[in-house]
Formats: C-alpha cells, structure tokens, sequence
C-alpha cells in the first residue's frame, strides 16, 4: 500500500471512530516521515480537501483539516486556494462550507510565514491552480508577487460573492468560477445571510489588519487596471449593501481605512525609509527579488522581520509559542534566501528592533504593552535569536565532531564563524546614529553602559557603582548601542574587548570624582553578603539585576530565608528586574514559575493542599506580574505554557478553601483565600482567549463545534508537556543549557486537566454557557443557596423584592433570605462554588428582565453592584 493510500485509510477510520484530530494527525505526520514526504505536503492539501468536498462533507473531516493546517502538515495557503475553487461556486447549495472556508480564512490567511523549506514551490502551485496567469497576465509565478496576487484574489473572491448574494453584482463575475446551471439551492435563508455578513466582516478585516492592508496597497500602486475595478465594487457594496448596515463593527465609512487617493499608497513603516516611486510588489516579502529603490533597498530585505515583530507586540492576544524560536526560523530563512553573509542578517534583525523601539518612544495610554515590552523585544529577545543561532552552528559542529572518524575536539574559537559576524554586525550599527537615540525612560541607563566602557578602558571598571555618571570628567552619553553590547556580553557572546572598537567610547580619563559615596545600597552590597533589609529591598526593587548570580542569591533568600525574606525576595524579582532586567529576564521569567510552585514539605499529611501556608508569599508574584508589560515579556520568551501550568495548582487549592483564615499582606491589607484565588484566576484566564466563543455548530445537529477546539487551558497543558519532554535533545539545546541556571529544574510528569478536578469542572460549565447549553440548576442544592443569596444581594441593590427572581432559578418562592448581611453569610463559601452559581444569577436576572419583572435600568444598576459585591470579598 502507497503512503497516500494509507494516510486516506488512516483518516476514513479516523472519520469513522470520530477519532480527536491531535491524535489524528500524529498518525499522518508519522506516515509522511515514514514515507520520506516533506512537510508541509502539497501532495496531501490536494488530497485532504478533495476528500471533504463533498463527499465527506462533516464536521469531522473539516476538524482534521484545521488540525493539519494549524500544524503545517499541508502548506494554509494552498488548503485555502483550494477550497476558495471548490467551495465559493457551490456555496448556495452547501451554505455550512461556505462558513467553514471563512472561518478557516480568518485563522490562517492573516499569518504570513514563509520560512518553510518548500515556499517557493508552494506559491507555484497556488499560481497555476488560482490561473493567475490568465486573470492577470502574470507568467513569473515569483513567491513574493504570488503572495500579493493570492490575498488580493481572496478578498476579490469575498466581494464578489457578497455583491452576488445581496442581488448587487452588476456583470459576470470575474474572480469567482461560475455557479453550475443545475444547482439546487439550499433554503437556509438565514445561514446564507449570516454568511454574506460574515464575508464582509473578513473583507472588513483584509483592509484594516496592518500587514494585509499594506499589500492590498502594493497592488493599488502597481496595478491601477486591477485596482480600478476593485474599488468600484468596493464602494458599491458601501453604498448599496444592507446587510452591511446591520453589522455593528462594520460600517459603510468603515469599509475604507486605506487613504487609496494618496500618491504614496502605503504608509512606511519607520520615517528613516524612503518613500519610492516605484516599489515593485516582491518588495513586501524579503525573498522577492530586485527591489528597485533609490535609497535604502538593503534594509527592504528584512521588511518580514519588522511584520513579525508588530504582530509580536499585539497585546490584545498572548502568544504560547516563544516569539525568539519564529525570529531565529525567520532570520534563517530570510539568510539563506536573500544570499546575504550572516552580519548582514544580524544586522537587519537588530535595525528591525532598533525601528519597532523608535515608533514607540512616545507611546499612547492604554492598557497595552508599550515601550518597556519594545525594549524587551530589542535587547532581550533579538538578543536571544542572536544567540541561538550562534549556540545552533557550535551545536552542529559539536556533534559534527563528535561523530568524526578520529573525534576531534574543536576549542570554543575555532566554534562557528557567526561571533565574528555578529562584531561586524554590531560594529556597522554604529552608523544608524538616528535609530540608536534611546528614548527618555532608558537615557540614564544607557549612560551607564557608556560610563562602564569608558572608566573599563580607564582602568577603573570597580569604581562604576559608586560614581554618579553626571559627575564623570568626560562625556559619557550613551545609546541604545551600548545597551546592546551589555546585553551580548551578559549572554558571552561578547567579551570586554568590545569596549575598544573605534568609536565605541569618548576619550578615557585617568581623575575619578573626588567624592565617591562609599555606603550606597546597591545588587554588590547583597552580593557581599547584606541583609535584605527595607533600604536595600527598596534599591533592588528599582534596579535591575545585571547578572544570573544576582538572581541566583535572591533565589536563595527565596527558598532558604525567613518568611519576611522571601516576601522580599519575592518583590525583588517582581520589580525592575523583571520589566527592565534585559540582560536576565529569560532567567527571571523562570525563577518565577519555579517560585509559584513551591516544593510539597517532607511529609506532609495536612486536610488542606500545602500551597495555602504559601499565601502570602504567592500573592506577591501574582499581583507582581499581573500588569500588561509583564504577562507580555512572558509570552513573548514563550513560558505561558509553564505559567499556566503553575497557576492551575493554586486556583485549585485556594478556590477549594472556605476563606476563615486571613493574612496580612505586605501592604497591610487583609488577605484571604478568595483574593488569592481571584489575582491566580484572573491571571490564569488572561493566558488564552476565554471570552472567545467557540466555532458555532454549524452542521447541523453537531455535538461538537465544527473545527478544532478553541485554544484552551487543555491545550496550553498539552505544549508544556511536549516542551518539557523535548528540551535537552539537540544539540543547540545542550549548547544552550550552558546559559541557564543550575538551581532551575522542572518535575517532566505530565500534566492534565484530570489534575484539576474543580477547574475542570468550571471549564466545562464555561463552554456550555457560551454554547447557550447550560444545564437547569436542580432546587435545594447548594448552589442553588448560593444563587439564592447572590439574587438576594442583587434584588437588595435595586430595592426590590428578591420572590420575583428566585423562582426563575430555583423553583423557591420561600426561601429568600431576610437581609443583605444574611446573604453576604452565605458567601463564605469556596471560590469554584461561587463560579458556579454565578451562571444561574444572571441567566435568572436576563429571564427576569425579559418577562418584564426586571428593568433593563434596574438591570444594568443592579448587576454591576452585585458583582462588585461578589468579588470585594475576593480582594479583601
């Protein structure tokens, strides 16, 4: 049996058993390796939507299709080009396909990941199958021209078919294969509604996302006879579309976000890039081929890296995978396809971080990570990328070595010639003056790193510590430059001598200051062995750490000191370290899911989970890396898994525990088990996009929704565990395993939702709230006292009687409580009972409000206090 014939056998068995798509496409994976066939497989995009369309036309077999496209089993972008051909002219008669290519459309049309290793081929396919040859004359099918061509297609295909839909079209339509003359045309009225607003909304989208939208205007820029056409259609579905006007994000003035008059077209990225009057449509990926600009061409080479590091900065969604493994598979691919020498590679990483830095140094307000996470970005994270691809080629000749006929050792200097060209790299940056001016909040430490080269080379590298850098006898101004520099040397893929490049320091001086303080607090008086004392914490708080033996002796105040102590410790590493520790954040971010699980006593035998002793001290990290900036930098070194997989314990323990004990917090608060519970929940929740619905049953009668699962706690489980089996197998990793602490180890069993019974349970109640599948609360129970005293609670706030909801929960006319204080009794229960009822509480006001017992004024006075009322104990 042919591998093909087998993986279709293994996928109708797998159709037929309902088997879960993960474990499916382990199967497939398996058989294409077995097979010798290179991921992602055109071979198997063909095969696996001919397959659906539409003989296996069910929600299974679009579940195994999200699955191999989610893990690049089959290449997005073909699965997409061949559905759009097979699914958009038969969309009357299968109105549910049509939903299911949408929403495929909408999860992977808007990731432009090129570095796989067939692309080019890929993008060939897609040229021959979409005939762009014939709708625009194109012969080259060039990857970087298809990719334009193939994402204007899609939303001309989108525009057509609303046009079409709403009786609008006005000719023949051109992007879109003619409807057969036989077709029976499905009555679902109301999914074909939905569908025509839900390509809208796409369209909608394709205009404003900052990456579509700047290749839609490439094409506005080189291809008028296409643009014009387009742009009619366009402002006739504005004009004229009524379902457009029932959309409530979607508005006719809406429809138009790009200036399409403008003689420039796109708005560049950075203002240091020249405004071209040519800019040729492979321009937008970096493997396209002479770009024709006047002035900086070279950095256009690099555009991608720029796209990725904005899509990185998105804080409305944290990302589980690490955002320094898809810069280093970036780079590498953007390397080898441009034919550049590596420092022209780092190079054109560090001047993408230097540009994302520069556009946001005067950042707006708003809860969303801005400057520190940018900075982050430039001097933690591209300088990680910079090492593992330097650790990657020392891996590869290591084992090269290993493996040799006479095993040769190589010496570290004769390792790999990419720390040479990273000098070079970082000698030539030296040049972009402009793009190295550091932003107000990091003047002061950029002369530091100024001042520590200069008095170095003076030979008084001990004194820097206790100079103030204004008093220095010389210039000591600093740039971003130089922060750079002590970020590479902090990670040894620098040394010292870099303090002697030409130019890199103002003249040395041989007069120190005469007064130098000899009593300042300062990381070196904790490294000489200081008490944590308040003065201390305070300057360790508002300075980051320089160095890992720095974290290492906070770490050990944390696990070895007195309970004030690691109060300290705990608010120590929660401070400046983590936000502005560039130099150790990778480190950090591990101690501190190290600390947020603390190891079980010897022998303890408790009724009780163990953590509940720990309160206070887990309440310093929960509350400490609670901001945007900081859950940001978690995700962005890709830890979120192992974060989640920490918080989960906690949320069990302490929403299991009644809140009788109370603690004192170190701002003198009272703390109880609720507020715990409700800063790790929160957390917890902000770690995967809960409040997203999931894929609506459309087919029919489903059980299930119709593509894969939503991104969930199940799954961030299940890339933890594969991290942590993983790690330490290649070669870079041991290079790498170098870097980081000794006193860092994670327990390899796997983890489950199974663990977490309470949270599990919640989890379920949660999906089937948003599915509108809630189950009715039996009366009597529990829950249902709970529910009693949280409408009591409500109905107190809005003086009203609590007779005219209690009924709709709980079927008990008779046993409302007497008094607010009697409710607020009832309370003092676990924090996962809580949730529970909390479901039951508004699906009974929203009835109530319906019937006409509950306003909608008392509705939206009441149910804000009632939930104040219910989570103040929580942060009390």
């Amino acid at each position: 049996m042919g591998v093909w014939d087998g993986i279709m056998q293994v996928t109708k068995l797998a159709q037929e058993k309902k088997t879960d798509p993960l474990l499916w496409s382990i199967q497939v994976s398996s058989a294409l390796n077995s097979g010798g066939v290179s991921l992602p497989s055109i071979e198997l995009a063909h095969r696996l939507v001919s397959h659906i369309c539409f003989d296996n036309h069910l929600p299974m077999t679009w579940k195994f299709l999200e699955k191999a496209m989610s893990l690049r089993l089959l290449p997005p972008f073909l699965a997409l080009s061949l559905l759009s051909s097979r699914v958009l002219p038969l969309r009357r008669l299968h109105p549910s396909a049509y939903t299911l290519y949408m929403d495929l459309l909408s999860r992977h049309a808007f990731s432009l990941l090129i570095h796989f290793p067939n692309y080019p081929s890929v993008m060939s396919s897609i040229h021959h199958l979409l005939h762009f040859s014939q709708l625009y004359s194109s012969l080259d099918p060039h990857p970087g021209v298809v990719l334009v061509l193939f994402l204007f297609t899609l939303v001309s295909q989108l525009l057509e078919a609303s046009l079409s839909d709403e009786g609008l079209l006005q000719h023949s339509p051109r992007f879109l294969p003619v409807d057969p003359a036989d077709i029976v045309i499905d009555n679902n009225d109301a999914l074909r509604r939905k569908n025509t607003a839900m390509a809208i909304q796409i369209i909608s989208r394709f205009l404003h996302h900052k990456l579509t939208s700047r290749i839609l205007a490439l094409v506005q820029r080189n291809m008028p006879a296409h643009w014009g056409p387009f742009l009619h259609q366009l402002q006739r579905l504005a004009a004229n579309s009524t379902l457009l006007r029932s959309l409530k994000h979607v508005t006719p003035e809406s429809l138009l976000p790009l200036d399409f008059n403008s003689p420039t077209g796109i708005k560049l990225l950075c203002s240091e890039w020249k405004t071209t009057p040519t800019l040729e449509l492979n321009a937008v990926m970096a493997d396209s081929c002479a770009v024709q600009s006047r002035h900086d061409s070279w950095s256009l080479l690099w555009l991608p890296i720029d796209l990725i590091l904005e899509d990185a900065m998105d804080g409305n969604h944290v990302a589980e995978a690490s955002a320094v493994e898809a810069l280093t598979g970036l780079v590498k691919a953007l390397q080898a396809v441009n034919g550049t020498a590596w420092h022209s590679a780092f190079l054109g990483l560090w001047i993408a971080a230097l540009r994302l830095v520069q556009r946001e140094r005067d950042p707006g307000e708003g809860p969303v990570p801005r400057l520190d996470t940018c900075l982050s970005m430039l001097l933690s994270i591209t300088t990680l990328v910079v090492a593992n691809l330097i650790e990657e080629e020392e891996g590869e000749l290591i084992e090269e070595a290993e493996h040799s006929p006479a095993n040769q050792r190589m010496d570290k200097q004769a390792l790999g010639e990419r720390h040479g060209e990273l000098v070079t790299s970082l000698q030539l940056l030296g040049d972009y003056e402009n793009l190295l001016t550091p932003p107000q909040s990091v003047i002061w430490g950029a002369n530091q790193a100024a001042a520590k080269a200069t008095l170095f080379v003076s030979g008084h590298s001990g004194y820097l510590e206790h100079t103030n850098v204004n008093d220095l006898p010389t210039n000591c101004s600093g740039n971003l430059r130089h922060l750079i520099v002590e970020a590479c040397i902090a990670r040894h893929l620098l040394d010292t001598s870099a303090y002697f490049w030409p130019g890199y320091v103002s003249a040395p001086f041989n007069q120190l200051p005469h007064s130098i303080p000899n009593h300042l607090p300062s990381w070196s008086s904790l490294m000489k062995g200081s008490p944590l004392t308040p003065p201390l914490v305070n300057v360790l708080v508002a300075t980051p750490a320089s160095s890992l033996a720095e974290i290492e002796k906070v770490f050990e105040f944390a696990i070895k000191g007195s309970d004030e102590e690691k109060i300290s410790a705990a608010t120590i590493l929660c401070g400046a370290s983590l936000v502005r520790g560039w130099n150790v954040q990778e480190h950090i971010v591990f101690f501190i899911i190290k600390m947020l699980s603390p190891p079980v006593p010897p022998k303890y035998s408790g009724t009780e989970s163990y953590l509940i002793s720990h309160a206070p001290f887990l309440n310093v990290f929960l509350v400490g890396i609670s901001s945007v900036d900081s859950v940001q930098i978690f995700s962005l070194h890709g830890v979120v898994p192992l974060l989640a997989a920490v918080l989960m314990p906690i949320c069990e323990a302490f929403g299991s525990s009644v809140p009788n004990v109370s603690w004192t917090a170190v701002t003198g608060e009272k703390l109880t088990c609720h507020a715990v519970f409700s800063n790790a929940f929160i957390l917890l929740l902000r770690l995967w996009r809960f409040d997203r619905p999931p894929v609506e049953h459309v087919m029919g009668g489903a059980a299930t929704p119709a593509l894969g699962s939503q991104l969930g706690p199940e799954y961030l489980l299940l890339v933890r565990n594969c991290m942590l089996a993983s790690y330490g197998k290649s070669p870079r990793d041991r290079v790498r395993s170098r870097r980081f602490s000794k006193m860092i180890s994670f327990s390899l069993e796997p983890l489950f939702m199974d663990s977490f019974p309470k949270l599990n349970i919640w989890y379920r109640q949660h999906q089937e709230c948003i599915a509108s599948t809630c189950n009715t609360l039996a009366p009597g129970g529990p829950v249902s006292q709970i529910v009693e005293a949280l409408l009591s609670m409500m109905c107190k706030k809005i003086n009203r009687s609590a007779q005219s909801l209690t009924p709709t929960t709980s079927g008990s006319s008779n046993s409302s409580l007497s008094s607010l204080d009697d409710a607020l009794m009832k309370l003092k229960v676990p924090a996962w009972d809580i949730l529970e009822a909390t479901p039951f509480v508004l699906d009974a006001a929203l009835t109530a409000c319906a019937h006409g017992r509950l306003s909608p004024r008392e509705l939206a006075t009441g149910l804000p206090s009632l939930l104040m009322d219910i989570f103040k104990p929580f942060l009390n």
